[in-house]
C-alpha cells in the first residue's frame, strides 16, 4: 500500500511497530528500490525519507571501509533478493550518512513475502559505532588484564627464585634469565661487597651476546670512591648518549655495557631496603625500542625492592648465623696436647641457623693428672640450647675438676646439680677418663648418659662400639626422683687404637635412621683405620667427615689416638708421633695448657664491614692487637705446662 507522499508502507500488520521498533529500518523492492524508511533509518543516516525513497539502497548507501563503492555481486544484503528466503546478517558494513561520514553498521536482511510470493526485502540495521567502541574497550581491558596477569606471574616466579636462594650471586644470576628478553635485551646486576665494600658486577645476561655478558662480570671500574651509585629509591632512565662523559654519574660502570652489548634505553633501580643499600638492577632496551614505560619501570622497582629484601633476609640470617656459631665455638675448648696421646676435635654448625647450639665436646686434665674426654649434646637446636650446654659442660669441669672420683659418682653429682640449679633440659653425654701409665697400657673408664656410643677402631679395622655403661639422660633420674644411677665401664685401649666420639649429628638425619648411620659410621671407620694416607688422627677426622658427609643437624666429633706401646719410656729411642694439629673447631686465640695457636675459620660478616669503613679499624691493626693477646695467652699456657711437669717429677 501507498501513502499520500508516495511513501510505500510494508504490505503487512507491522508499520506501527517498525516506526518505533529502536532500530534503522528500510524496505526495498524486487529492483533493490527503496520503498519505505522508519524514522530510526532518518536519523541514524543523517537523510529525509524523501530523500532516499525510490533510489537504489546498494548505489546510495552501501559503502567500503574506505568510502569506496562496494560491487553489487559482493553485496550480500542483496542476497534475498536472488529469491533466498533465509535471513542474512552481518557487521563488518558501512552506510554513507547524508553528511558525508561513514556510519558502521551491524544489519539483518530477510526477504518480504506477505501473500506467499517474494515482494522485496526488509533490512533492519543499528550503529555498530557504539559496539565496536564497547569491543574495543573490552579487547583493551582483556590486554590489561593479560599484562597484569603476565606481570603478576613474573612477579611470582622472581619472588619463587629469589626465595630459594639464600647466596647473593646465585640469586642475581637467577633472576636475569626472568627479565630477558621479557622486559629487555640485556640486564645486570651490581652489589656491594658485603666485605670490601666495593661494588662487583655479579651477573650480566645478553641473548643476542652472551660470550660478551660473561666477559663484563668482576669489580666495576672507578666505584671505590663511590659505592652507591644511586642515591635515592626511585629507578632512573639512563640514555646511552647521556653516558658518554665519563663525569656523568654511573657513566664508569654503565658506559661499557652499552658499548659491548648495545641498546639505547635502560632502566637502572637502586637495591636498596630501609637500611642498607646493596647495589643497582639495570635492564635494558636496543636503540629501535623506545624508552620503558612508566609502568614498566615501576614493575622492575618492585622487582628491585624484592631482591633487596631477600638480600637484607640473607644479610641478617648469615650475622645470625654467625653469631650462633662464634659462640658455638667460643664454648668449644682448644685440645691439650698430652705425652705422646694425640686428639683431633671437628665441630660443623647446622645448615640453618637456629639449628645451632646444642653440641659440645671436651678435654682437659683432671687435678690427679688423668685426662678426661667429653662428649655431649644438650635438648634443643638455638642459641639457648648453647647458653645450656655452657652451663652443663661447666658444672662438668668443676665437679670432674674437684671430685676424683669415678666417672658414675662424678654423673649422679652433675645430674643433681643441673636439677638443682639449672634450667637447662635434658643432655646426654659420655664422660671418660683416659687412665695409665706413660707407654701404656692405656685404659678408657666411661659412662654413658644416653649419648651414642664410642667406637674402637683397631689399625687392622676391626671397630667395635662401646655399648656398656648406659644409663639415663642428665637431668632425668633426680628431676622424675628415679633414683637410677650410670655404672662405670672400662675397656683397655690397644697400641696405635683409635677412640670415635661423636654425636648424633654424625649418623643421623631426616633421610637416614641411626642404625644405617651407624653402621656405615663403623664401616667407613674400619676402611680408613687400614689406608696409609689416614696416618694421623686429624687425617682420620677428616677423610670421615668428607666420606659421611653430615648435614642438617650440627656435629661434633672427638678423636684420640693412643701411641705405641712403650711410647715415651726411657728405654724408648722411637721418634715420637707427628706433632698434634693447630687445628681446632674453637675460637681463634683460645689457648689450652699444652695447645697450639688456633686459627678458626669463623668471621665476623659485620666486623668486616666495620674495618672496610673505618680505617681505625684495620685489619693491621687487628692483627696486632691479636698477636700481642695470643703472646701473653700462650705466656700463661707454658707457665701452667711447666707447674704441671714440676708436680709431676715431684
Amino acid at each position: 500500500m501507498t501513502c499520500s507522499d508516495g511513501e510505500r508502507t510494508p504490505g503487512f500488520a507491522a508499520g506501527d511497530v517498525l516506526r518505533d521498533l529502536g532500530a534503522g529500518v528500510f524496505t526495498l523492492d524486487p529492483s533493490g528500490l527503496i520503498t519505505y524508511v522508519n524514522p530510526w533509518a532518518e536519523r541514524l543516516l543523517g537523510r529525509t525519507a524523501a530523500q532516499m525513497l525510490g533510489h537504489d539502497a546498494h548505489d546510495l548507501l552501501h559503502r567500503s571501509p574506505d568510502g569506496g563503492r562496494v560491487p553489487r555481486e559482493r553485496c550480500l544484503m542483496r542476497t534475498p533478493l536472488a529469491g533466498s528466503r533465509d535471513a542474512v546478517e552481518g557487521s563488518e558494513e558501512y552506510f554513507l550518512r547524508g553528511d558525508g561520514v561513514l556510519l558502521p553498521i551491524i544489519w539483518s536482511a530477510t526477504a518480504l513475502s506477505p501473500e506467499g510470493t517474494p515482494d522485496g526485502v526488509v533490512i533492519v540495521f543499528s550503529d555498530f559505532s557504539l559496539h565496536r567502541h564497547a569491543e574495543e574497550r573490552a579487547i583493551a581491558h582483556t590486554a590489561a588484564l593479560e599484562a597484569l596477569t603476565n606481570r603478576l606471574n613474573l612477579l611470582a616466579e622472581v619472588s619463587s627464585v629469589l626465595m630459594s636462594n639464600m647466596d647473593a650471586t646465585a640469586a642475581a644470576r637467577k633472576l636475569l634469565p626472568l627479565l630477558v628478553p621479557e622486559l629487555g635485551h640485556w640486564a645486570a646486576v651490581d652489589l656491594v661487597d658485603a666485605h670490601s665494600g666495593i661494588p662487583q658486577r655479579v651477573a650480566v645476561r645478553s641473548l643476542a651476546r652472551p660470550d660478551r655478558a660473561r666477559d663484563l662480570t668482576g669489580p666495576l671500574p672507578g666505584a671505590q670512591q663511590r659505592p652507591e651509585a644511586i642515591r635515592g629509591d626511585e629507578p632512573v632512565l639512563l640514555d646511552a648518549g647521556d653516558l658518554v662523559d665519563a663525569g656523568t654519574p654511573m657513566a664508569a660502570g654503565h658506559r661499557i655495557l652499552f658499548d659491548r652489548l648495545g641498546g639505547r634505553w635502560a632502566t637502572a633501580v637502586p637495591i636498596r631496603s630501609r637500611r642498607r643499600y646493596y647495589g643497582v638492577l639495570t635492564v635494558a632496551r636496543t636503540e629501535v625500542s623506545g624508552p620503558p614505560a612508566e609502568g614498566e619501570m615501576r614493575l622492575l622497582a618492585d622487582i628491585g625492592r624484592r631482591l633487596a629484601l631477600v638480600l637484607d633476609n640473607t644479610r641478617l640470617y648469615e650475622e645470625q648465623r654467625n653469631v650462633a656459631e662464634t659462640m658455638q665455638r667460643q664454648l668449644l675448648a682448644p685440645l691439650p696436647q698430652v705425652d705422646r696421646l694425640r686428639m683431633a676435635a671437628r665441630y660443623l654448625p647446622a645448615q640453618r641457623a637456629m639449628e645451632i647450639g646444642g653440641d659440645w665436646y671436651d678435654a682437659f686434665l683432671l687435678a690427679d693428672g688423668v685426662m678426661a674426654l667429653v662428649i655431649g649434646d644438650v635438648v634443643g637446636h638455638d642459641l639457648q640450647a648453647a647458653v645450656h650446654m655452657a652451663e652443663v659442660r661447666n658444672m662438668l669441669r668443676a665437679l670432674a675438676w674437684t671430685h676424683v672420683e669415678p666417672p658414675s659418682m662424678i654423673m649422679r653429682r652433675l645430674d643433681e646439680a643441673v636439677t638443682h640449679t639449672s634450667d637447662a633440659p635434658m643432655a646426654t653425654l659420655i664422660f671418660a677418663r683416659v687412665e695409665g701409665p706413660e707407654g701404656g697400657p692405656w685404659q678408657l673408664h666411661w659412662v654413658n648418659a644416653g649419648h651414642p656410643p664410642p667406637l674402637l677402631i683397631t689399625p687392622e679395622g676391626d671397630t667395635r662400639f662401646l655399648t656398656r655403661g648406659h644409663g639415663p639422660l642428665i637431668g632425668m633420674s633426680a628431676t622424675m626422683h628415679l633414683g637410677l644411677s650410670w655404672p662405670d665401664a672400662h675397656e683397655d685401649l690397644p697400641a696405635h687404637s683409635t677412640v670415635l666420639f661423636y654425636t648424633d649429628g654424625l649418623v643421623e638425619s631426616r633421610e637416614r635412621p641411626i642404625d644405617a648411620g651407624l653402621a656405615r659410621l663403623r664401616h667407613h671407620a674400619s676402611v680408613l683405620a687400614r689406608q696409609p694416607h689416614t696416618r694421623t688422627v686429624d687425617d682420620f677426622c677428616d677423610q670421615l667427615l668428607q666420606r659421611l658427609d653430615p648435614h642438617g643437624d650440627d656435629t661434633a666429633l672427638l678423636a684420640l689416638r693412643l701411641p705405641s706401646a712403650g711410647a715415651g719410656t726411657p728405654d724408648d729411642h722411637s721418634p715420637p708421633p707427628p706433632p698434634q694439629s693447630a687445628h681446632s673447631p674453637a675460637a681463634p686465640e683460645r689457648a689450652a695448657p699444652g695447645s697450639l695457636q688456633e686459627r678458626s675459620p669463623v668471621q665476623d660478616l659485620t666486623r668486616a664491614t666495620r674495618e672496610a669503613l673505618d680505617p681505625s679499624h684495620s685489619p693491621e691493626d687487628q692483627a696486632t692487637w691479636r698477636r700481642a693477646r695470643c703472646t701473653a695467652r700462650s705466656g700463661g699456657s707454658f707457665r701452667r705446662r711447666l707447674r704441671t711437669t714440676l708436680s709431676d717429677s715431684l
